[in-house]
């Protein structure tokens, strides 16, 4: 029975030390993303010459001093990379977390105003997803409206 109980203890103990690690580890990582802001990086169809020559479309000068914009030459000279990171830094850890649970986290009105703004450089216009057939607010398409209302606002560029 004590070799048991040994084991188990053992066990229980060992969980302990691995969960601490990576508590610490992702501590860690926090301090050198939160140091070290990532650049949000896309791609539009048109020459680096004629995109400095134009003022910056609205969604991205709406975002004003809170962030930085690059803009470079693309790979072959295929258009224009456009590059914006926010000035203060990005949520990370617990507080990223936080802020997309309640909608206030930056990086989604980054990701949004790049993707509209490479909507109207390449289209003239902000295109939009077309609405659902059924207007009727249930259950069941609750999940698609929350992806169709969010969609610009998250996964990669």
């Amino acid at each position: 029975m004590n070799l048991v109980k040994g084991a188990f203890f053992g066990a229980v103990g060992a969980a302990g030390v691995a969960a601490a690690s990576s508590v610490l580890a992702a501590r860690s990582r926090e301090r050198q993303l939160a140091s070290d802001p990532r650049w949000h990086v896309l791609t539009v169809h048109k020459a680096l010459d004629e995109m400095r020559a134009a003022p910056l479309p609205p969604p991205l000068a709406e975002l004003g001093e809170a962030v930085q914009i690059e803009l470079r030459r693309a790979a072959g000279d295929k258009g224009t990379e456009i590059a914006v990171r926010l000035r203060e830094g990005e949520p990370s850890g617990l507080s990223s977390v936080t802020a997309r649970l309640t909608d206030q986290d930056p990086r989604r009105a980054v990701r949004r105003a790049l993707r509209e703004a490479k909507s109207i450089i390449e289209t003239g216009e902000v295109l939009k997803p077309d609405t659902q057939t059924s207007t009727r607010r249930t259950v069941v398409n609750r999940p698609l409206e929350y992806a169709s209302r969010h969609g610009r606002e998250e996964g990669l560029l």
